[in-house]
């Protein structure tokens, strides 16, 4: 991708998703993802309906007036975002929305969103092995560096390996942050290292899947490739043994996604190539919130 093309790309991205942030996450992402605690701000004078626990009784006796201490929220938290930039990110059967298409605008909203609750974002990208981390830092031109990284990165590994992300993530980050893991989680054996990083970390997966990735349409002979293998097949989808076994192939990659992420108590979200991931991500932070 030129540059031209390449900084188009991201000022197209940086309008739909920073005033997304601004308007309609960034609230809703200060309620679902707590500071650090509580540190004491002030004292002011005792206002009806104040906690009557929060009194400074120090200076209400040296005052002769009641007054209470104020306390705020430490805020500043550290984001990573594990991006899978394998292969299969680049399906997509739905116009314009390919899965990588959508890690893009999902990972730019959490960024915003972050920006404007003073985090720091970091990123790791991810085949079957690192191929790039950025460290966590603040600012404007740092979140379009990463905008403008996932756009034009090009893996040099086709696979997907969740678990080894985790592992690289576990091993790298040790201060406590908010983990995103974008992937369509075609890959299996990361048990462990999620278990560790739930210790550890505030981890969310958030698995992105196209509607042919369900059920394959009947059209009869189809030629095939695997994106992450590249072997090439002709298969009949006229018949309905190959569909059921494609159908119980994507099943048992989505049923150890969420068995194994709710067994060790990790939230999810599941954001469909076919729909808005606005309302889905907005509900998610709700939920998160209350």
């Amino acid at each position: 991708m030129d540059t031209t093309e390449l900084l188009k790309k991201v000022r197209k991205i940086e309008i739909k998703t920073k005033g997304l942030s601004t308007h309609i996450f960034s609230g809703e992402y200060h309620s679902a993802f707590k500071g650090r605690g509580m540190s004491f701000s002030e004292v002011r004078g005792y206002n009806y309906g104040d906690d009557v626990r929060n009194i400074d009784w120090n200076v209400t006796a040296r005052t002769g007036s009641p007054h209470v201490k104020i306390f705020e929220e430490e805020r500043e938290l550290t984001v990573m975002l594990l991006i899978d930039v394998s292969r299969s990110s680049f399906f997509g059967t739905v116009k314009n929305q390919t899965k990588k298409h959508i890690n893009t605008e999902v990972a730019a909203v959490l960024a915003f969103s972050a920006l404007n609750n003073n985090d720091k974002v970091g990123v790791i990208f991810f085949s079957d092995k690192i191929e790039k981390y950025i460290p966590p830092k603040k600012g404007k031109q740092h979140v379009l560096r990463i905008i403008r990284e996932l756009l034009n990165i090009e893996a040099q590994s086709k696979g997907t390996d969740v678990g080894m992300a985790l592992e690289y993530l576990n091993n790298l980050i040790k201060k406590k942050s908010i983990c995103f893991v974008l992937s369509d989680f075609m890959s299996k054996d990361y048990e462990t290292p999620l278990r560790i990083a739930k210790q550890r970390h505030d981890v969310v997966g958030i698995h992105i899947i196209d509607p042919k990735e369900e059920i394959l349409p009947n059209v009869g002979l189809m030629r095939m490739m695997d994106s992450e293998t590249g072997a090439v097949r002709w298969i009949d989808t006229s018949s309905k043994s190959v569909r059921q076994k494609y159908a119980d192939w994507f099943s048992t990659h989505m049923d150890y996604f969420k068995n194994i992420f709710k067994k060790i108590g990790v939230d999810t979200v599941t954001i469909r190539t076919d729909e808005s991931y606005v309302n889905t991500l907005l509900g998610f932070f709700k939920r998160r919130g209350r």
